[in-house]
């Protein structure tokens, strides 16, 4: 196995109602602009997403969410040059964003079957697969009771994803595993999860974080902005790093490429293995 640096992923959501932005880049060409930005602030990886999954969101229609992503899409080719992740739970979206140069596929799992589905493309095309544990429906993730044992529960859910993607013939270094921080978590389970790194990274994949902006990370949830968590978010992706992640997903790109850089100069951060 070869070893390799944390990669920083930059999120665009071009939604209506995401909990970071509240929509400033469902405009096509406002979320063309933002990719560019996400990439000259330092985005080892532009992630994509036209479908939020906030606590209480409501699921998009497919034709909704390629309306939402096709555009943006088609508009940045040959403009970047770091590779496109498509965020999604649809395997048409998937498909589309593939065809249109996507090098990953992101996507919370909430059917195994789907998740399968996804495995073949990734397998098919050529792309990587980020598989994420989330307790659904997304609906209703955030009035699920606590779990009895969160990272029992979650590590056992990604095997079972990890051997999934397996049996669908995707090589096993294209496939990384994402513990779905605060899907259906609460932020006791989420810290809980973030402390034991090492159980996931154990399973044999690499191992996404993606803590950004959360409200886990909040001490008043319903009085600060999504914005108010970023010295916050910073904790979490030192953590990530240190603990050998392989990609960390952020808001902030400009912030948290500069946080990287401090830290590589002065941690000693586990290396990523691929």
């Amino acid at each position: 196995m070869s070893r390799m640096a944390t990669s920083l992923m930059g999120i665009l959501n071009v939604t209506p109602d995401s909990f970071s932005d509240g929509g400033r880049y469902h405009d096509p060409a406002a979320a063309v602009a933002r990719a560019l930005e996400i990439q000259r602030d330092g985005a080892d990886i532009l992630d994509v997403g036209g479908e939020s999954t906030r606590p209480g969101s409501v699921r998009v229609p497919e034709a909704e969410e390629l309306a939402r992503v096709l555009p943006v899409l088609e508009a940045l080719q040959g403009k970047l040059k770091i590779p496109v992740s498509i965020d999604t739970l649809h395997v048409a979206v998937a498909q589309q964003a593939v065809r249109l140069g996507a090098q990953y596929i992101n996507h919370i799992v909430l059917e195994d079957e789907i998740a399968r589905e996804m495995a073949l493309l990734a397998r098919d095309s050529g792309a990587y697969l980020i598989l994420t544990h989330a307790r659904g429906p997304l609906e209703h993730m955030h009035k699920l009771p606590p779990m009895s044992d969160a990272v029992g529960e979650v590590v056992a859910a990604l095997a079972n994803f990890r051997n999934l993607a397996a049996k669908a013939g995707l090589p096993p270094d294209r496939l990384l595993l994402d513990p779905g921080i605060g899907f259906g978590k609460n932020a006791d389970e989420s810290y809980e999860l973030l402390r034991n790194i090492d159980q996931i990274k154990a399973l044999g994949c690499r191992v996404v974080i993606g803590a950004s902006r959360k409200r886990f990370l909040s001490s008043d949830p319903k009085a600060d902005a999504a914005e108010d968590r970023d010295f916050a978010t910073a904790a979490t992706v030192v953590y990530a790093m240190e603990r050998g992640c392989a990609v960390i997903r952020v808001h902030n790109v400009r912030a948290m490429s500069q946080v990287m850089k401090v830290a590589r100069r002065l941690y000693p951060i586990a290396p990523v293995l691929d």
